[in-house]
């Protein structure tokens, strides 16, 4: 197993990408803290980890809150006395999230809030007890939109994605010497509950699949796989990196350097 006797917090842990991670984590052998607002479906989540035979705690947590990221990772020090992986997953994606001129001030603080500043606070209190462990690996949710501009305007979650990834290079270049990891997951269009909500009609989910080379949306258990290589000893030299998993959108439309 690639992760046992690892302790790996993963925010956002009741839905989509951290579920799956979290599930697919615990069968590689971690100990997993499943950390999220809504705190009835993550001890759902972490009961049924618990009863495949693997170890697991919930934690309910706003990530834009800094008492709350700092108690998770308090939680985490506290029932398993380590923390090795920090998975900065959580975010949302809001209805009327749109151009400059529509959208509204309150969408772009509360985007950002969660989306960025969360990664921020996870990493402000993570960091300290990664350091305590001797190092780990930290890993931030951004996304393909941190390098193309949407073709369905979503202009304050590009932003968020944008600092996360400019924030995980800073990072990783701040804390390598002291064998703190840290790289940005950017997964393309996903078949989750957030983006389908979001691209609530079939105009804009064609206008979606249409720049995809693979013609379909990912999955969020093919993100948990390329998180599960990051948080892994497998990608021991690998930090300061973006990790596209994006179903070739950026190989279509980004020029090289």
């Amino acid at each position: 197993m690639r992760l046992t006797n690892k302790v790996a917090l993963i925010t956002g842990g009741a839905s989509g990408i951290g579920k799956e991670s979290a599930e697919l984590f615990a069968r590689e052998g971690a100990n997993v803290v499943v950390v999220d607002v809504h705190e009835e479906p993550s001890r759902n989540v972490a009961e049924s980890i618990r009863a495949a035979g693997g170890q697991a705690i919930a934690v309910g947590a706003d990530v834009s809150r800094s008492d709350d990221c700092r108690r998770m990772v308090e939680e985490t020090e506290r029932r398993f006395g380590r923390l090795d992986i920090l998975f900065n997953n959580a975010g949302i994606m809001l209805g009327d999230d749109d151009d400059a001129e529509r959208t509204s001030e309150a969408t772009w603080h509360k985007t950002l809030a969660v989306n960025l500043t969360g990664v921020f606070l996870g990493c402000k209190y993570g960091i300290p007890a990664l350091r305590r462990a001797g190092g780990g690996s930290i890993i931030n949710t951004a996304s393909f939109v941190a390098r193309l501009g949407a073709a369905t305007p979503q202009l304050a979650y590009t932003a968020s994605k944008g600092g996360v990834l400019a924030m995980s290079r800073e990072l990783a270049v701040i804390h390598a010497r002291e064998r703190i990891r840290v790289n940005a997951l950017s997964p393309g269009p996903l078949h989750t509950e957030l983006l389908m909500k979001f691209l609530n009609t079939d105009e804009k989910k064609q206008r979606r699949l249409v720049h995809i080379p693979m013609g379909r949306f990912g999955l969020a258990r093919e993100m948990a796989q390329a998180a599960l290589f990051l948080a892994s000893d497998e990608s021991s030299f690998m930090t300061g990196a973006e990790f596209l998993v994006d179903g070739g959108i950026t190989a279509a439309y980004v020029t090289p350097e």
